[in-house]
Protein backbone atom coordinates (compact mmCIF):
# COMPACT_ATOMS: atom_id res chain seq x y z
CA UNK A 1 0.00 0.00 0.00
CA UNK A 2 1.18 2.98 -1.03
CA UNK A 3 2.65 5.38 2.06
CA UNK A 4 -0.07 8.57 3.22
CA UNK A 5 1.93 11.58 2.36
CA UNK A 6 0.80 15.44 2.90
CA UNK A 7 -1.95 16.33 2.58
CA UNK A 8 -3.46 12.75 3.14
CA UNK A 9 -1.73 13.31 6.83
CA UNK A 10 -3.02 16.26 7.33
CA UNK A 11 -6.09 15.26 7.13
CA UNK A 12 -5.43 12.26 8.94
CA UNK A 13 -4.27 14.65 12.00
CA UNK A 14 -6.94 16.23 11.84
CA UNK A 15 -9.26 13.93 12.32
CA UNK A 16 -7.14 12.35 15.42
CA UNK A 17 -7.17 16.05 16.50
CA UNK A 18 -11.38 16.01 16.35
CA UNK A 19 -12.11 12.62 17.93
CA UNK A 20 -10.27 13.94 20.76
CA UNK A 21 -12.38 17.11 20.82
CA UNK A 22 -15.22 15.04 20.34
CA UNK A 23 -16.49 15.50 17.26
CA UNK A 24 -16.87 12.91 15.31
CA UNK A 25 -18.87 14.06 12.30
CA UNK A 26 -15.90 16.13 11.76
CA UNK A 27 -13.11 13.53 12.57
CA UNK A 28 -14.99 11.55 9.47
CA UNK A 29 -15.10 14.25 7.05
CA UNK A 30 -11.82 14.52 7.83
CA UNK A 31 -11.42 11.16 6.40
CA UNK A 32 -13.19 11.57 3.66
CA UNK A 33 -10.99 14.61 2.56
CA UNK A 34 -8.02 11.90 2.18
CA UNK A 35 -7.07 10.69 -1.53
CA UNK A 36 -9.90 7.99 -2.47
CA UNK A 37 -7.36 5.23 -2.97
CA UNK A 38 -5.93 5.85 0.35
CA UNK A 39 -8.73 5.76 2.26
CA UNK A 40 -8.16 2.10 2.75
CA UNK A 41 -5.11 2.38 4.58
CA UNK A 42 -4.35 1.04 7.48
CA UNK A 43 -3.88 4.06 9.18
CA UNK A 44 -7.09 5.19 7.90
CA UNK A 45 -8.98 2.52 8.73
CA UNK A 46 -7.89 2.44 12.26
CA UNK A 47 -9.19 6.16 13.33
CA UNK A 48 -12.57 4.78 11.37
CA UNK A 49 -12.70 2.11 13.89
CA UNK A 50 -12.31 4.79 16.58
CA UNK A 51 -14.88 6.82 15.15
CA UNK A 52 -17.39 3.57 14.72
CA UNK A 53 -16.46 2.56 18.29
CA UNK A 54 -17.24 6.17 20.07
CA UNK A 55 -20.40 6.09 17.95
CA UNK A 56 -21.43 3.12 18.77
CA UNK A 57 -21.85 1.99 15.53
CA UNK A 58 -21.29 -1.63 15.46
CA UNK A 59 -21.63 -2.83 12.16
CA UNK A 60 -19.26 -0.49 10.80
CA UNK A 61 -16.73 -0.81 13.43
CA UNK A 62 -17.37 -4.95 12.80
CA UNK A 63 -16.49 -4.88 9.08
CA UNK A 64 -13.71 -2.48 9.08
CA UNK A 65 -11.86 -4.71 12.01
CA UNK A 66 -12.44 -7.85 9.98
CA UNK A 67 -10.77 -5.95 7.47
CA UNK A 68 -7.99 -4.84 9.47
CA UNK A 69 -7.06 -8.23 10.90
CA UNK A 70 -6.34 -9.67 7.83
CA UNK A 71 -4.40 -6.59 6.74
CA UNK A 72 -2.31 -5.59 10.35
CA UNK A 73 -2.95 -9.13 12.27
CA UNK A 74 0.23 -7.87 14.69
CA UNK A 75 -2.10 -4.72 15.83
CA UNK A 76 -3.86 -5.70 18.75
CA UNK A 77 -6.42 -3.45 19.14
CA UNK A 78 -8.09 -5.15 15.93
CA UNK A 79 -8.42 -8.01 17.53
CA UNK A 80 -10.30 -6.31 20.83
CA UNK A 81 -12.31 -3.99 18.02
CA UNK A 82 -13.88 -7.15 15.99
CA UNK A 83 -14.70 -9.18 19.28
CA UNK A 84 -16.09 -6.02 21.07
CA UNK A 85 -18.39 -5.25 18.08
CA UNK A 86 -19.19 -8.92 17.91
CA UNK A 87 -20.07 -8.59 21.68
CA UNK A 88 -22.64 -5.99 20.59
CA UNK A 89 -24.52 -7.99 18.46
CA UNK A 90 -24.90 -10.46 21.12
CA UNK A 91 -22.73 -13.03 18.82
CA UNK A 92 -20.74 -13.33 23.18
CA UNK A 93 -19.05 -16.67 22.18
CA UNK A 94 -17.84 -16.19 18.44
CA UNK A 95 -16.31 -12.84 20.21
CA UNK A 96 -14.41 -14.91 22.43
CA UNK A 97 -13.76 -17.70 19.98
CA UNK A 98 -12.06 -15.14 17.87
CA UNK A 99 -10.25 -12.77 20.63
CA UNK A 100 -8.68 -16.06 22.07
CA UNK A 101 -5.75 -16.44 20.23
CA UNK A 102 -4.58 -13.09 20.42
CA UNK A 103 -3.85 -13.37 23.93
CA UNK A 104 -1.56 -16.04 23.06
CA UNK A 105 -0.14 -13.12 20.28
CA UNK A 106 -0.13 -10.19 22.54
CA UNK A 107 0.75 -11.88 26.11
CA UNK A 108 1.72 -8.53 27.40
CA UNK A 109 -1.40 -6.96 26.48
CA UNK A 110 -3.63 -6.81 29.91
CA UNK A 111 -7.05 -5.68 28.02
CA UNK A 112 -7.19 -8.58 25.53
CA UNK A 113 -8.01 -10.85 28.94
CA UNK A 114 -9.68 -8.12 30.17
CA UNK A 115 -12.34 -8.60 27.42
CA UNK A 116 -12.15 -12.45 27.77
CA UNK A 117 -12.81 -12.19 30.99
CA UNK A 118 -15.75 -10.08 30.18
CA UNK A 119 -17.18 -12.43 27.37
CA UNK A 120 -16.63 -15.29 29.68
CA UNK A 121 -18.94 -13.98 32.73
CA UNK A 122 -21.49 -13.12 30.13
CA UNK A 123 -21.37 -16.56 29.22
CA UNK A 124 -21.60 -18.02 32.97
CA UNK A 125 -18.37 -19.51 32.71
CA UNK A 126 -17.13 -17.73 35.74
CA UNK A 127 -14.56 -20.06 36.60
CA UNK A 128 -12.71 -18.94 33.43
CA UNK A 129 -14.20 -15.36 33.99
CA UNK A 130 -12.17 -15.09 37.39
CA UNK A 131 -8.80 -16.71 35.96
CA UNK A 132 -9.03 -14.22 32.84
CA UNK A 133 -9.46 -11.23 34.82
CA UNK A 134 -6.46 -11.84 37.23
CA UNK A 135 -4.50 -12.00 34.05
CA UNK A 136 -5.40 -9.01 33.12
CA UNK A 137 -4.53 -7.85 36.91
CA UNK A 138 -0.98 -9.31 36.70
CA UNK A 139 -0.38 -7.99 32.90
CA UNK A 140 -1.83 -4.14 34.31
CA UNK A 141 -2.29 -1.68 37.12
CA UNK A 142 -3.94 -4.16 39.23
CA UNK A 143 -5.86 -1.10 41.37
CA UNK A 144 -7.11 0.65 38.17
CA UNK A 145 -8.01 -2.78 36.18
CA UNK A 146 -10.04 -4.00 39.58
CA UNK A 147 -12.39 -0.52 39.96
CA UNK A 148 -13.04 -0.48 36.05
CA UNK A 149 -14.56 -4.02 36.59
CA UNK A 150 -16.36 -3.14 39.35
CA UNK A 151 -17.81 -0.21 37.17
CA UNK A 152 -18.54 -2.83 34.07
CA UNK A 153 -21.46 -4.30 33.77
CA UNK A 154 -20.44 -7.41 31.94
CA UNK A 155 -18.47 -8.13 35.14
CA UNK A 156 -21.03 -7.91 37.69
CA UNK A 157 -20.97 -11.59 38.07
CA UNK A 158 -17.94 -10.91 39.67
CA UNK A 159 -18.18 -7.84 41.68
CA UNK A 160 -18.62 -9.61 45.23
CA UNK A 161 -15.19 -11.64 44.44
CA UNK A 162 -13.81 -8.47 42.82
CA UNK A 163 -14.34 -6.38 45.77
CA UNK A 164 -12.84 -9.35 48.33
CA UNK A 165 -9.77 -9.62 46.59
Amino acid sequence: MKKLEPPDTFHLDAARGWIGLGDLVSASNELEEITPELRAHPDVLLLRCEIYHRAKKWDGLLAVAETLVKMIPKNSQVWIYRSFALHKFKRTQEAFDLLQPAATLFPDQWLIPYNLACYTAQLSRLKDAHAWLEKAIALGDAKAIKLMALDDPNLKPLWASISQS
